[in-house]
C-alpha cells in the first residue's frame, strides 16, 4: 500500500515530531507534575482522541476531494510541501533563538476529576487549529491514491504517528515532574531537536517536490 522509501521518511519525520516538545508535551508534563502520573496518563489519552479526530476528518475530507476533483490533490500536496518548509524554518528559528525566556504552561494545583483531565487533553488537541492544518498538509505527502484506499492510508499513517506519540506522552507522565525540570535544565537538548527537525523537514519538502516533479 505504501512506497517503502517514503514510509521510512514518514516514520523518521514522525519520530522527530514526537520527540520535539510542543503544546501536548507541556500539557501532559504540567498535568502530571501537578496531579500525579495517573492524571498525566489520562491527559495523554485525551490527546490521543483529539489527534485521532483530526486524522479522521482529514482522511474523509481529502478522500472526498480527490473523488470530486483529482487535480486538487496535487494542489494540496504542493501547499503541504510549502508548509513543511515553514515548519523547518520555524524549527531553525527556535534553535537559533533558544527557549530560555519561554514560559512553560502553568501548573494548576487544583485537583481535577478523571473526566476533566481527559477532556483537557482531548480539547487542547482537538481545538488546536495548527494540529488540523498539520494533518491536512503533512499526511497527503505520503498518500498515493493509485496504491489503494485513500482513507485507509490516512488512518494507518495517522496511527503510526498517534500511537507512539501517545506512548511517549504516557511515559513522560509516569516520570512526572522530574521530566519537566530535566527539560528546563537542559535547554540545549530542545535546541538540538529544533534544529534537527528544521533541517529534516526542509530536506523532506525538497525531496518530495523532486519526487512529485518526476512523477
Amino acid at each position: 500500500m505504501f512506497d517503502p522509501h517514503l514510509l521510512w521518511l514518514y516514520v523518521g519525520a514522525a519520530a522527530l515530531l514526537i520527540l520535539t516538545p510542543g503544546p501536548d508535551t507541556f500539557l501532559v508534563a504540567a498535568t502530571s507534575a501537578a496531579d500525579g502520573p495517573r492524571a498525566g496518563v489520562l491527559a495523554s489519552t485525551g490527546v490521543f482522541v483529539g489527534c485521532l479526530l483530526h486524522i479522521l476528518l482529514a482522511a474523509v475530507g481529502i478522500s472526498a476531494l480527490i473523488a470530486a476533483t483529482p487535480w486538487a490533490f496535487g494542489a494540496i500536496k504542493i501547499a503541504g510541501a510549502i508548509y513543511l518548509v515553514f515548519i523547518g524554518l520555524q524549527g531553525l528559528r527556535a534553535a537559533w533563538r533558544g527557549h530560555e525566556g519561554e514560559a512553560s504552561e502553568p501548573i494548576l494545583r487544583e485537583r481535577r476529576s478523571d473526566r476533566a483531565l481527559f477532556l483537557r487533553g482531548a480539547l487542547t488537541n482537538a481545538l488546536n487549529p495548527k494540529a488540523a492544518v498539520f494533518f491536512i498538509a503533512f499526511l497527503p505527502q505520503f498518500v498515493d491514491p493509485s496504491r489503494g484506499h485513500v482513507v485507509a492510508q490516512f488512518v494507518i499513517l495517522g496511527l503510526i504517528f498517534n500511537v507512539p506519540g501517545t506512548v511517549y506522552l504516557m511515559g513522560l507522565a509516569m516520570i512526572s515532574g522530574r521530566a519537566t525540570s530535566a527539560l528546563r535544565r537542559q535547554p540545549w537538548v530542545r535546541r538540538a531537536l529544533d534544529g534537527l527537525t528544521g533541517l529534516f523537514f526542509i530536506g523532506l519538502a525538497a525531496h518530495l517536490a523532486r519526487t512529485q516533479a518526476k512523477g
